[in-house]
């Protein structure tokens, strides 16, 4: 008996590699338009002209002044988005029906009281990625059971080389996507930090110029600076968290997986023949 289910994971994965590729194009040109037709509205600005100053207490023409980084710092924004919830989507799967702490101790009851059939069924109504690799171990433990030829150490070793082989194809499913989310981490600051840079030399160019200082110029400079700086420290933050979110919630999927793992070959060292 051999478990389906891990490679049908592997090859759902093949639309995710390629996933990145077409959604994250497609948020910089809904973002690009974003930027244009809703925060660049002329309803938006004195005498409806975008290149004056936004209306008083008007936040859409204030972010338009954040200038061409903002599109940039918006797609990042929309990708995190995006990604978050395809990871809740796809770790939810991956967490079966049932709550893992029960099916886990439910396995180590069947195998205590040798009844493999009872735990296939387990995992099979549970499904998911830990219910995943049990079965491919439990189907690796039947088959020791029934072969003669094998002394018990060399079983005992190859119901766990199984168990490894199908956690290697569960495991990229769970973390893929998450060094997309790494990377926006880091990489949004610096884009918010470059459009501060931006913001700042337009502010000091017009205090610069002689006699007056152009006030549009410098109240234009100073909110490029600002908006950038905000939603790039936002943006970073909201991706950090997750990260960090989905991390832990893998990190205890895998330690379930080991756990049920132990309780099969020590299951098979102590019952097995």
């Amino acid at each position: 008996m051999t478990a389906a289910k891990p490679t049908q994971a592997k090859q759902t994965g093949s639309f995710g590699a390629i996933f990145p590729y077409i959604i994250i194009p497609v948020l910089y040109v809904v973002a690009r338009l974003i930027f244009s037709y809703v925060f660049g509205a002329p309803d938006n600005f004195v005498d409806g002209d975008n290149t004056k100053d936004p209306l008083p207490g008007n936040y859409l023409g204030t972010i338009y002044k954040g200038g061409w980084v903002v599109p940039i710092l918006m797609t990042l924004f929309f990708t995190v988005l995006v990604f978050v919830i395809e990871r809740f989507i796809t770790l939810r799967q991956a967490r079966g029906t049932g709550n893992i702490d029960t099916f886990v101790r439910g396995i180590k009851g069947f195998l205590d009281r040798g009844d493999i059939s009872g735990a296939v069924s387990s995992c099979d109504k549970q499904k998911g990625a830990v219910a995943n690799v049990v079965r491919a171990g439990l189907g690796k433990f039947e088959e020791m059971q029934k072969d003669t030829a094998m002394e018990k150490d060399e079983k005992v070793i190859a119901i766990q080389k199984e168990i490894e082989e199908a956690t290697t194809l569960e495991l990229p499913m769970l973390e893929k996507n998450l060094n997309i989310l790494a990377t926006i981490a880091s990489i949004a600051t610096l884009f918010g930090l470059f459009g501060t840079v931006l913001g700042m030399i337009r502010a000091f160019a017009s205090l610069a110029t002689a006699g007056a200082p152009d006030s549009t110029a410098l109240a234009t400079g100073i909110s490029e600076a600002l908006i950038n700086t905000a939603l790039g420290i936002g943006t970073s933050s909201l991706a950090i968290i997750f990260y960090n979110f989905f991390t832990s919630r893998i990190d205890n999927m895998t330690y379930r997986i080991d756990e049920a793992g132990y309780s099969l070959t020590q299951t098979f060292a102590a019952k097995g023949h």
